[in-house]
This record gives C-alpha cells, structure tokens and sequence, in this order.
C-alpha cells in the first residue's frame, strides 16, 4: 500500500518505519529536514511537501504535536481534506482535544471524505517494538479497515465509540499516567531521604500496591530501570512540554463537562514548574528534580 505520513517525530518515525518494514511505501513528510534524513535510513520516502506526500497515498496518516498542527493539516489551505480523495482512508494518531477530533469528522464527512482519530498509547518503546495500543474511533466500517492496516504497529486495537470519544479515552489515560509519576517521584525521593536502598524500594514498590506502568517503565531516579530515561540522562522518550499538553488537555475538557480535577491541578503546576526551571525539553520523568535534589 501507497501510505502517506505526516510527522516524524519522536513517536512518528518509529511508527512510519514499521509499516515501511511490513512492506508498505511510505511517503513521508515532516517540517524538519533533518526528520527525513532520519526517516529515508529507515525506509521512508522523503516527500517535497505535505500536501505531495498526500496525493502519492491511498491511506493518510497524521503523528502531530499538538491540536493546532492538527487543524492546520487538516482544515488549512491545501489542507489534507482539501488535496485527499474519497478514496483515502485518513488516519489521526496525535493527542489532541476531542474537539478538534469532532471538528474534523465533521468536516471530512460533508466533504465525503474517510477521517479515523486513533491515538496511541505505549511510547516510544511501542513504537519501536509494535506493540502500541490504538483507540479508534470513527465509522465501524473504517475502524475495521483502520484496525487491519495498523497490524505491523499494534499490540491492541480497540473502537471506542463515536468522534471524539477516542480522543477523550487518551487524554483521561494520560491524566492518569502523569499524576501516577509525579506520586511515582515524591515517593521515591522520600524513599531514599528515609535511607531505603534505591533498588530495593523499587523491587518492593514494583511488586505491591504502588505498582505502575510509570514506576516500572519511568522510575524517575536512575538505577532500579536500566531502559528508564532516568538511567540515561533524563534523554527525551517524551518530553516534559508534551506533558503539559496533555494535562491541559484534561483540564480544558473537564472544565467544559463542569468538573474540577484537582489532582490534576497540582500536575499540571509541578510539570510547568519544570518547564520554567529549563527543564523542559527533558523526559516527563524528570520532573523528579523539581520534587527535591536528586543525586
């Protein structure tokens, strides 16, 4: 299949190069020149443009930062509702709002087009590995296509109901996700100002009622997770800036269903803390330092 992939990022490239490994040609395109250089190492053919990469593919998929990209790709002049045919299959794998996400359903569905919002879950160890978790949603036709086609990048697949819905499964699974490793990193620094063993207190944790998908692959001090970004210099799986982003996420949707988190509230305090102190374009985990000295 002819795939046309916008976005090579951090979570895009490792995504694109899968399906280029299963056999698909992929036309890829990115703002960032140094992206494709990356991505043609892997298989990727470099796309002139967006909107050229679009018209060589019978099946479009997005892998943005933030809603904005996502609106400009899709809703902007020469946009990709604009360029696509009826025939493309059009597939959003970023986090963004749920509102945009029903923005763009209903604009792709005047304008007779196929548009499928699948954000992932599982970083870029998933992306790397295809073992990413994908919530779908769209039209049960086009979410069975979507399900088939995203094989070579996911572990799981599963629809989650109507627009936005899928949009609004990751936002609230992030929410989790963060507040679980800003309590994961308050608990291991008091740990170790108790005089517990690093590695210890994290066999202990990892196997009782502290465990967590943050604590096991983010521990947020270095040592007990060699793979742990932590254990490598805080080097970037996924930025602390992009944690921020999808808290206010939470947030901005919350308020609009009249709910306030307040967990989520001091979350999204800590990261911009980090953010102010320069750290933000560190891994999410080290938010850590903010918390209290680390050694």
């Amino acid at each position: 299949m002819e795939i046309a992939w916008l976005g090579l990022g951090h979570m895009g490239l490792p995504m694109a190069a899968r399906m280029a490994a299963a056999g698909h040609v992929v036309h890829g395109y990115d703002i960032d020149a140094s992206a494709l250089e990356r991505g043609a190492l892997r298989g990727i053919r470099a796309a002139s443009s967006a909107a050229s990469a679009v018209r060589s593919g019978d099946f479009v998929v997005t892998m943005l930062p933030r809603p904005e990209h996502v609106r400009d790709a899709y809703l902007g002049a020469d946009g990709i509702l604009e360029v696509a045919g009826e025939g493309h299959l059009l597939l959003d794998c970023s986090t963004i709002d749920p509102a945009t996400a029903i923005t763009i359903h209903d604009r792709a569905a005047e304008l007779g087009r196929r548009f499928v919002e699948a954000p992932v879950s599982g970083g870029i160890p998933g992306a790397e590995g295809g073992t990413l978790t994908f919530m779908i949603a769209g039209t049960d036709l086009d979410v069975a296509a979507v399900g088939r086609l995203v094989e070579p990048m996911a572990a799981a697949t599963v629809h989650t109901g109507g627009p936005g819905t899928a949009q609004a499964a990751k936002i609230c699974n992030n929410l989790i996700l963060f507040s679980t490793l800003v309590a994961t990193a308050e608990g291991a620094l008091l740990a170790e100002r108790l005089g517990l063993d690093r590695e210890v207190f994290w066999r202990i944790a990892s196997q009782s009622s502290a465990d967590s998908w943050a604590l096991r692959n983010w521990y947020p001090l270095a040592g007990p997770v060699a793979a742990a970004p932590s254990s490598n210099g805080y080097q970037a799986s996924f930025p602390g800036s992009l944690a921020i982003k999808d808290v206010s996420l939470a947030l901005d949707a919350a308020a609009a269903a009249g709910l306030r988190l307040r967990v989520g509230d001091e979350v999204l305090r800590t990261f911009a803390e980090m953010e102010a102190s320069g750290l933000g374009h560190l891994d999410c985990s080290a938010v850590v330092k903010v918390l209290g000295e680390v050694d």
